[in-house]
């Protein structure tokens, strides 16, 4: 191992990095890496707004990696991976420090309720041959068979393998890798962790499909949408809810068979997922994938097995007694995953507390099939603008993310919205595809 990258990711989504040398990383881990805390108000064009609490040229932060979730990088041969927590320069946690965020809200879940989460992201690519194109131009895919079919593997059964044999390398545990739906696309889910080790993963899994990727002459996005025409890429985020061993999705007396813990959790995220959105669809480019009729989850409902359904649930099987969780299905690649599986549990949170409070945290009626077609669901906000307008009035995310985060949040969301004013979809699509 020659040399350590370092990544965090930013308040656009964008995974950033710092690199040591192998022989660098103990002094790393004791004292940390100097990086700026300007990078929490970079847009994804890499140019930078500001905020009430950050902005600027001046400050330091320090990088601390996570040396328990050191990782040597298969597809990159002398490298390793570890992600990282970020510290004030007297070593106090920093506060607008996404990492953070998710580890505090995991932890309150714990101390207030005693409720584990395991989370879960399936992460979902386009991969084109050589660079991505501009606007005018058609990306090549490597794909010519039918959505889903044995064709596409046959076509990538090389590079599909390798992905495979790198992300076991690694220790990651894939449940599933197929093609998927749109030209090009592919889907890898693995097996759940603890919410922090869930981001984790999802930002390993990412870039080592990156890596495996630029071997065999490809290029990989994981933005919401390459071709605005078509269906995009989600971020799913399967969750469940667990106490001294046993399943909370499974075995009580709400829906479904949910215990009423579930349920109230369960609720609180239903209710907070317009403002969610500004965190989980965090891009301009989001709302060209989340669209009626697409499987992208729409509307403000769940449903037992729903996939157009924002919030599907999947009840306890035979097969799986323990497999019961509830799926996130509108957001995508484009959060940060740290970000989203603490706001996710601070809205789940809240709907316990109103639970312990003795006021009414039942889901409302389930729905089936089509919400688009009944036309009696609500649609989730249909714009960033929208979305950032009801993250806004969120006293439970303002609460839960704290000052800075939430205002270094808001002024990204704001910014994109300017920076893209005007722009067509298939500009949206070009300047995003190549970032994510």
């Amino acid at each position: 191992m020659h040399g350590t990258a370092l990544t965090w990711v930013d308040n656009a989504g964008l995974t950033r990095v710092k690199a040591v040398p192998a022989d660098k990383l103990a002094q790393a881990a004791a004292t940390g890496v100097g990086m700026s805390p300007c990078f929490d108000v970079y847009l994804v064009d890499d140019s930078m707004t500001t905020s009430e609490y950050i902005g600027g040229p001046d400050g330091d932060l320090r990088l601390v990696p996570d040396l328990d979730r050191l990782t040597v990088l298969s597809a990159q041969p002398g490298w390793a991976w570890a992600p990282v927590d970020r510290h004030e320069q007297d070593g106090t946690p920093y506060a607008a420090c996404q990492r953070g965020f998710a580890r505090g809200m995991a932890a309150r879940a714990l101390a207030e309720h005693g409720i584990e989460l395991r989370m879960g992201f399936e992460t979902e690519w386009v991969a084109v041959r050589g660079p991505l194109p501009d606007a005018e131009a058609e990306p090549a895919y490597p794909t010519t068979g039918p959505a889903y079919g044995m064709a596409r593997l046959v076509e990538n059964a090389d590079y599909l393998r390798d992905v495979l044999a790198a992300l076991s390398a690694q220790g990651v545990e894939v449940l599933q890798i197929h093609p998927e739906y749109a030209a090009g696309q592919f889907e890898v889910s693995v097996a759940p962790s603890d919410p922090v080790g869930a981001a984790d993963l999802a930002v390993l899994v990412r870039e080592t499909v990156r890596a495996v990727s630029l071997r065999h002459g490809l290029t990989a996005s994981f933005a919401p949408v390459v071709d605005p025409a078509g269906v995009g890429n989600g971020g799913h985020l399967h969750l469940s809810l667990w106490r001294d061993g046993r399943n909370l999705c499974a075995g009580g007396e709400g829906p479904f068979g949910m215990t009423r813990e579930c349920e109230a959790f369960l609720g609180g995220v239903l209710r907070e997922l317009p403002a969610l959105l500004a965190l989980g669809a965090p891009s301009p480019a989001s709302y060209l994938r989340l669209r009626p009729s697409r499987w992208a989850g729409a509307f403000r409902c769940w449903g037992l097995e729903n996939r157009e359904a924002a919030l599907r649930f999947v009840a306890s099987r035979a097969a799986s007694p323990g497999g019961a969780n509830a799926e996130l299905k509108c957001v995508d690649a484009a959060a940060n995953p740290y970000l989203l599986v603490g706001g996710v549990l601070a809205a789940g949170l809240a709907g316990l507390a109103e639970a312990a409070a003795g006021r009414s945290a039942r889901l409302p009626a389930p729905v089936s099939g089509d919400p688009a077609l009944r036309g009696d669901q609500p649609g989730l906000p249909g714009s960033l603008t929208a979305a950032l307008e009801q993250f806004e009035r969120s006293e439970v995310l303002r609460e839960a993310l704290g000052g800075p985060l939430f205002d270094a949040v808001r002024a990204v969301r704001a910014g994109e919205i300017a920076l893209f004013e005007g722009a067509s979809e298939r500009e949206i699509a070009a300047a995003t595809r190549g970032r994510y």
